[in-house]
């Protein structure tokens, strides 16, 4: 009997770092114990890693057999060390030679069958062997396809322990073959920009919105179609980079929702939630740190449906992830961080009834209860949001007529040049891919603004008492829609449009007709 060790890793955030798996087989009453600040799911391998070595016809000596996770300070979490476990008590009761576990790192979830089942942080595990100088990583087939975008890592994916313990002991691993699913035909042009009657306000100003990544409140009656604008915004994002889309897998992974996302075929994430969501569900948290839906919509559209519903406390959350372009959850025993780089899009109704606007009814809202009912938003957050866009209901006699307006591939390619110019700005300023996240004073100085666009900013800013942010964002936008129409300079006409979408603090019949 031997002192076995073999390397595996864990998750702290969406980063991975190295775990040792030790496994000890002493002489002494029968018992498991694993230590190592173990969490619930940790210690149920003992149930799962027994019955699955039984079960593949390995034996499991009547021995007091000890395993520890080193680093043993760190809080560890999930079914990933169920495979490191089973094949480090193979080696410490003479099963297996003690050289198979060199330089090869093992992860993944058992069966009672011993077959090997899917695990959460593939992409994170995967590039922290290759910065460890792992020669293979060994984990479950369902993963293959993830952690294969770590190109330069070699992987292996036996279907079980007999298949895996046979290839060690013939001293060669096979290589997984990543088995590719075809992209989903027609997965991002499935709901069309040219499907919305009228609207050309709102369109417009989506199309700003996602050439320059800005948060969007739209206001209107219910059926006036702001839902339905919202979820065509992905059909006009460009699509994600390689670098954009390994940060987005790498979250859904540690998430547990990759299977359900469409990351793999480049299109930007989409997340959208009841008003019943908790705090935590949005933002991220809970006793071991799980990402929230700021970070599953990282890269991609965060859409909050009847917006002034969400409890004020939960809206508050957003205004540090909408600054900082990340959460940071603090516990006492540690402090994860996740990245929430996102587009806001909130829909919400003008007065409590929602009928303000509408041509077939009308308003019996008192101007106190619309004044209250909008002021569900605070004042901070609504700053933070750079375009408050009026959607007016459409009539019922336009909506039996031809679809109208650009496709949103017209709308895309668009978006993509304007895109395309703000990566050239931004070469040299890390995090700010776009202008809604350059830095608003970096912008004023290196921006060319015309003289009468300036004065006519600087008039705005003081008459509407608009802060140092909303004067920058005002700019921001103004940028963006000078990208749109290819011009250097930032033009009256672009601030006079941009002006336009900054907030109104009630929103009256009048102010929605």
């Amino acid at each position: 009997m031997i002192l076995a060790a073999v390397r595996s890793a864990a998750l702290v955030g969406i980063d991975a770092y190295e775990v040792i798996v030790e496994v000890d087989a002493a002489q002494g009453l029968p018992q498991w114990t694993i230590v190592g600040l173990a969490a619930s799911a940790v210690k149920e391998s003992r149930e799962r890693v027994g019955s699955a070595l039984v079960n593949s016809g390995f034996k499991v000596p009547p021995r007091r057999i000890t395993v520890n996770l080193a680093p043993a300070d760190i809080k560890k979490d999930g079914t990933a060390f169920d495979l490191p476990i089973a094949i480090g008590i193979l080696i410490a009761t003479g099963q297996l030679d003690s050289q198979v576990a060199h330089g090869r790192m093992f992860v993944g979830e058992l069966g009672l069958d011993g077959s090997l089942r899917t695990m959460r942080g593939a992409l994170s595990i995967a590039r922290h062997a290759l910065r460890g100088n792992v020669s293979m990583l060994v984990l479950p087939p369902p993963n293959v396809a993830e952690a294969a975008r770590v190109s330069a890592l070699k992987l292996s994916a036996p279907r079980g322990l007999v298949e895996l313990v046979r290839e060690l002991q013939a001293g060669s691993l096979s290589a997984a073959h990543c088995m590719t699913s075809p992209a989903a035909a027609g997965l991002r042009d499935s709901a069309d920009f040219s499907d919305v009657v009228g609207q050309q306000a709102a369109k417009r100003a989506l199309e700003v919105a996602a050439a320059g990544g800005h948060n969007v409140l739209l206001i209107g009656p219910p059926g006036a179609g702001k839902t339905m604008l919202a979820r065509r915004m992905p059909s006009i994002l460009p699509e994600l980079s390689e670098e954009e889309a390994l940060e987005v897998i790498a979250i859904h992974s540690v998430a547990g929702i990759l299977g359900g996302s469409s990351v793999n075929d480049g299109v930007r994430p989409f997340r959208a939630q009841h008003h019943s969501i908790s705090s935590a569900g949005l933002i991220g948290g809970g006793s071991l740190p799980r990402p929230g839906e700021v970070s599953h919509a990282h890269h991609g559209v965060l859409f909050l449906d009847e917006m002034l519903e969400f409890p004020r406390h939960v809206l508050d959350g957003l205004r540090q992830p909408m600054e900082d372009a990340k959460v940071v959850i603090a516990r006492a025993s540690q402090a994860v961080s996740y990245p929430a780089r996102f587009t806001l899009i909130g829909a919400s109704n003008p007065c409590p009834c929602g009928k303000a606007a509408d041509p077939t009814g009308s308003c019996t809202c008192s101007a106190v209860d619309v004044e209250r009912y909008n002021a569900r938003i605070s004042g901070p957050l609504a700053d933070r949001i750079d375009m408050h866009v009026i959607v007016g209901a459409v009539a019922l006699g336009d909506l039996s007529g031809a679809s109208s307006g650009d496709t949103s591939a017209l709308v895309r390619t668009r978006v993509e040049r304007a895109r395309a110019t703000q990566r050239q700005r931004y070469a040299r300023k890390p995090g700010a891919s776009c202008n809604a996240f350059a830095a608003g004073r970096w912008l004023d100085a290196h921006t060319p603004v015309h003289a009468e666009a300036r004065s006519l900013l600087q008039t705005a800013a003081e008459r509407l008492g608009l802060s140092a942010r909303g004067y920058h964002r005002v700019l921001k936008v103004a940028r963006t829609i000078a990208d749109l129409e290819q011009s250097r300079e930032v033009a009256p006409p672009h601030v006079a449009e941009a002006l336009r979408y900054r907030p109104l603090r009630t929103y009256t019949t009048a102010s929605v007709a």
